[in-house]
């Protein structure tokens, strides 16, 4: 019988039973990689944390890397979730929606603290992960920044040099005040109307 590449997950579970087990060494994962790093991680640790037998781990996933690649995109998918259902929750200007848009990242950061030290892991640990987490990050905000433009309420010469520059400052005030906030006193929304200040003067229309 042919074994099957340990770089390779096997097919999405096509029953609700598998999708739940799944979720849960997924979750697992999360925690045991956010805590102990990549290398110091174990497949034991993820199935006990998961309460999952060992051997059925590779019904789901190939190997230790197929479940860290595949979390990287999960972590991945789980941040544009978050800003399109806040931004789905009502109507917004351009400005408004990159408002809303750091908002959902910095209150999913919160709830995800691992995500950094994750994304971050998986530069050395799977480099394609990590560029392609970066790139559709910037993509979607370009995708809103020409949109704006469009619309007549961004300026008309943004480009995909200030989807990453928007992106790098969202990163930093995630950093800030999701993994290291003080408490109470660090309030995301604060942070969000800050970089809406800044950006109402840096990408705002022209004739503002």
């Amino acid at each position: 019988m042919a074994r099957t590449d340990p770089d390779i997950s096997p097919a999405p579970p096509a029953t609700e039973r598998g999708r739940r087990t799944r979720r849960k060494l997924l979750d697992a994962a999360t925690i045991e990689f956010g805590e102990r790093g990549f290398h110091e991680a174990s497949i034991a640790s993820i199935t006990r944390r998961a309460g999952v037998a060992l051997g059925s781990f590779y019904t789901y996933f190939g190997s230790k890397e197929a479940i860290f690649r595949d979390l990287v995109r999960d972590l991945s998918e789980g941040v544009r979730q978050a800003a399109a259902q806040s931004l789905a929750e009502r109507e917004l200007d351009a400005l408004e929606t990159e408002r809303a848009a750091l908002a959902a990242f910095l209150a999913f950061a919160r709830e995800h603290k691992e995500i950094y030290r994750i994304i971050d892991e998986s530069e050395f640990v799977d480099p394609e992960s990590y560029r392609l987490h970066y790139e559709k990050t910037a993509e979607r905000i370009l995708g809103r920044l020409r949109a704006g433009a469009a619309a007549g309420q961004l300026r008309g010469d943004l480009d995909e040099a200030h989807a990453w520059a928007i992106m790098g400052m969202n990163v930093f005030l995630g950093l800030r005040y999701a993994v290291w906030s003080k408490g109470e006193e660090d309030r995301p929304e604060h942070a969000a109307q800050a970089a809406a200040t800044i950006l109402s003067e840096g990408i705002g229309p022209s004739d503002a």
